[in-house]
């Protein structure tokens, strides 16, 4: 007698390693996202032209992590619509205070302590970076550049705490 089962076996081996090879394939081109970031609100972490890889999925937002985010209206026009990285500074039922006097951001009355930053923060001329002393509502966020003095944020108004639906990625490698 003779055993038929393994040319069968064999004939639905490759259908199946190629199918496995295409889902595979897939979830790694939907969990990860790499983005090329342009301009100087980020420095000294990111430069001009970085490639930073994102995490798309799975992600919970945390203090202290750099992600991807993309608002509706933000930035205004006549700027770019694109996505925009940013710092996470706080989370949801978390109290921000910027106090420029200090040259510290508190959260929760505590002054965070920033390594990062490249030097002290100034006051900013622009009139709609004003919300500076918020409470973060739930499901949101506050973020900030780590060029302070070069970054449209969480303190212009037309930005604001972001909703965590908006966060398109965590930073994986700057």
């Amino acid at each position: 007698m003779m055993d038929r089962s393994r040319p069968g076996r064999s004939r639905l081996l490759f259908p199946s390693l190629l199918l496995g090879l295409a889902l595979l394939l897939g979830l790694l081109l939907f969990s990860f996202r790499v983005c090329q970031f342009a301009g100087s609100s980020m420095a000294p972490t990111l430069r001009d032209g970085d490639l930073v890889l994102f995490q798309a999925w799975g992600y919970t937002p945390q203090q202290g992590d750099i992600v991807l985010l993309e608002k509706p209206g933000f930035p205004p026009p006549p700027m770019d619509t694109a996505p925009i990285i940013k710092r996470i500074i706080a989370v949801g039922g978390q109290h921000v205070r910027v106090d420029y006097e200090a040259n510290a951001v508190l959260v929760d009355g505590v002054a965070l302590e920033e390594p990062y930053l490249g030097e002290p923060m100034v006051a900013s001329r622009i009139p709609d970076m004003t919300l500076l002393d918020v409470t973060v509502p739930e499901g949101a966020v506050y973020v900030m550049g780590d060029n302070r003095n070069n970054s449209s944020d969480s303190r212009h108004q037309a930005l604001g705490c972001v909703a965590e639906e908006y966060i398109l990625g965590k930073a994986l490698l700057p």
